[in-house]
């Protein structure tokens, strides 16, 4: 089974390193887990050679990938069978509208720490794990998916009204 693991467009290296962390490895292998790809954008972490094209290795029985972009990440969406990310709000909206179990951890360097009340909000209604860095291995080995409410679909209704109402057809 396969774990997508983006921290978006900027950087956020204590993601990327707690990832590859022996404990979060071990915990990833005890649900099942074989494959860990690593979207790391910017990151400044030292994997021993350049990532810019991809980099495999193995660690603590793991596969792992590192990859700094791609120009879309929702095939790896799609063929992931758990997401970690920070808590960036078009990567939750993706990975949920794909029904995917999702841990979040909020990239505290962002903006007031503002990942943190999403991530919260949306963990508070079932539809993900909120996590830090060092509770993730306690929050993988405590994940239940099947716990997990389903995201509900996008309402394009009401987008629809205000247009018709703005355009003054209603």
């Amino acid at each position: 089974m396969r774990v997508l693991v983006t921290v978006g467009s900027t950087d956020f290296d204590p993601l990327v390193l707690t990832v590859i962390w022996q404990p979060v490895l071990v915990n990833l292998i005890a649900r099942g887990y074989d494959k860990v790809i690593i979207q790391c954008g910017n990151s400044a972490v030292d994997f021993g050679r350049p990532v810019e094209s991809g980099l495999s290795f193995r660690k603590d029985g793991m596969d792992i990938e590192v990859w700094k972009f791609k120009p879309t990440l929702q095939e790896e969406y799609s063929r992931a069978d758990l997401v970690i990310s920070h808590a960036g709000s078009g990567t939750i909206l993706d990975v949920l509208r794909l029904g995917k179990p999702l841990i979040v951890i909020p990239n505290p360097t962002l903006l007031d720490n503002h990942q943190e009340e999403l991530a919260n909000a949306l963990s508070a209604l079932g539809h993900l794990k909120a996590s830090t860095i060092l509770d993730l291995p306690e929050t993988i080995s405590d994940l239940h998916t099947s716990s997990l409410t389903p995201f509900p679909a996008p309402d394009e209704s009401n987008f629809q009204a205000l247009l018709d109402e703005e355009m003054g057809f209603m």
